[in-house]
């Protein structure tokens, strides 16, 4: 831990757009195809049960990234982190934006569709919105959650395909972005437990679900589901996997009916397409963990000029990667001002040259992520760096125990967790609740040969270099992108009366007690 030491904020300023060769259309567009809590449940991603027909084509057509990486793995604050190019703590989005939470971004934050607005860039949003304030994230054609029915907007495939159509159509000459942001396959469980753990019955046909013309539900049996190796092998979870894979076929046909609509608009040869998710999969490990289930997650680009189509990528990606992305798509600068007169700074880079080559394979690319809260009463602020070979994960807030979300709670999985627990019963699973709640202030995995992250290597003597180099590493990003929590937890960050131009972490004596 650094003490009583000045650390100047550096800033990092990305200047105009580097050239590239990827030959960019001359009204080039974007449609952004935004999964909400789905991973590798995909024929693209070789999982050989769940049918994702349309995902699939999309893989062939597409660069398919095999280490792409979320900012933050919750819902609000990775949207925002994608939408600002900033991680949660710099943007301000630390949690959820609905209900009780009421997380907002900073007003003077400069996301995406207000960027691209100052460039006549027509943007659009259909589906889950799930950040705020309005001024921030504004689009010129939203058709979200605010103002309907969050299933009506995200999960019906025949009513977003119509809605897809009716912006395409007000598009005219102008250039695009557009993002769909479907709501599958997020739980709905806590909230309309009517329709299923994963409201896989929501518009099936069967009675009282209502009818979704476009969608030919899939079910799946719940004893051939495969189980990553972080879910236990027991009935109730095998059951809730096989309810998620019916709503990630839903999602799968219904960007099918979205690429279908683009196509179908002749915009198809001048639009770029992403799609990725806005973190992992509400199960153990996975959503709201920096563990991989939650942190890494699939992402497809797709360009129209058929670069690098049915290839694969292990660039370190993140998602903070998207916005820069987005920018040099478009040929937008990446320096400007804020409304509030500051200069903005992105500590990602551009996805567009891997277009053309694949980078030499390099273990001093790293990512970062930083999480505070999920729900406003899960306060659990994680930080994390992680090259090709390790992950360092910070829990600042290793005293508490690991939160659990009111999704997850009710699931069948975690109820057949619990309960096993409390009743000691033998439960098939990589871990314990014992573990899973009490984690140490530092977790340092190999994950090259412990891709489940079971051997805790931060304490070992033999690693002490790894673990300072990634910690450094970790501590100037933190510098560079103001995190508040720097110093956290056996510090406390002083910059403003006399510290201003010179913040210091001043000790809490932690270590002398």
């Amino acid at each position: 831990m650094r003490f009583k030491a000045s650390f100047p904020i550096i800033v990092i300023l990305l200047s105009l757009l580097t050239p590239i060769s990827c030959d960019k259309p001359n009204k080039p567009n974007v449609l952004f195809l935004l999964a909400d809590d789905a991973g590798f449940e995909s024929g693209a991603y070789l999982n050989k049960i769940v049918q994702t027909p349309n995902i699939d084509d999309l893989a062939r057509h597409s660069l398919l990234f095999n280490n792409a990486f979320v900012s933050v793995s919750s819902c609000s604050p990775s949207r925002a982190a994608i939408l600002t190019g900033q991680p949660t703590h710099q943007n301000g989005m630390y949690g959820l934006h609905n209900s009780e939470n009421h997380f907002n971004s900073f007003d003077g934050i400069k996301s995406l569709p207000n960027i691209l607005k100052d460039h006549g860039i027509r943007t659009g949003l259909i589906g889950k919105k799930h950040v705020g304030p309005s001024s921030v994230f504004k689009f010129d054609y939203e058709v979200t959650e605010e103002g309907h029915s969050i299933n009506q907007v995200g999960r019906n495939i025949t009513h977003i395909k119509l809605l897809v159509r009716d912006f395409l159509k007000s598009v005219n000459d102008s250039q695009f972005f557009l993002m769909v942001a479907f709501h599958d396959p997020h739980r709905c469980g806590h909230i309309t437990p009517e329709f299923g753990p994963f409201c896989e019955k929501y518009g099936s046909g069967q009675e009282g679900m209502g009818l979704i013309p476009d969608w030919q539900p899939i079910y799946y049996q719940w004893e051939q589901v495969p189980l990553p190796f972080n879910i236990p092998d027991t009935e109730p979870a095998r059951r809730d996997i096989a309810a998620q894979y019916t709503t990630i076929s839903r999602l799968d046909q219904g960007i099918g009916l979205v690429l279908k609509e683009l196509k179908e608009s002749g915009l198809d040869k001048d639009t770029l397409v992403i799609y990725t998710s806005d973190n992992g999969p509400p199960f153990p490990s996975g959503r709201t963990n920096f563990y991989e289930p939650g942190f890494n997650v699939p992402l497809m680009m797709s360009s129209p000029d058929k670069k690098r189509w049915h290839q694969s990528t292990y660039a370190m990606t993140s998602h903070l990667d998207l916005l820069p992305t987005f920018l040099d798509w478009y040929g937008i600068p990446q320096n400007f001002h804020t409304s509030t007169n500051e200069i903005t700074s992105y500590t990602g880079k551009s996805l567009l040259p891997l277009l053309d080559q694949e980078p030499p394979a390099s273990d001093e690319t790293v990512i970062f992520g930083s999480h505070n809260f999920h729900e406003v009463t899960m306060a659990y602020p994680m930080r994390t760096v992680r090259n090709r070979k390790y992950k360092l994960i910070h829990n600042h807030n290793y005293d508490s125990k690991f939160p659990i979300d009111q999704d997850f709670y009710v699931s069948w999985t975690f109820q057949d967790i619990l309960n096993r627990t409390i009743s000691k019963t033998k439960l098939p699973w990589y871990k314990n609740l014992r573990t899973y709640y009490n984690r140490p202030e530092f977790e340092l995995y190999d994950m090259k040969k412990d891709f489940a992250e079971m051997q805790n290597l931060a304490y070992r003597k033999d690693f002490a270099k790894v673990r300072k180099e990634l910690e450094d590493k970790l501590w100037n990003w933190q510098v560079d992108t103001n995190d508040p929590w720097r110093c956290a937890p056996h510090g406390v960050l002083e910059d403003k009366g006399e510290y201003k131009g010179n913040p210091s972490c001043l000790t809490l004596g932690h270590d002398e007690m």
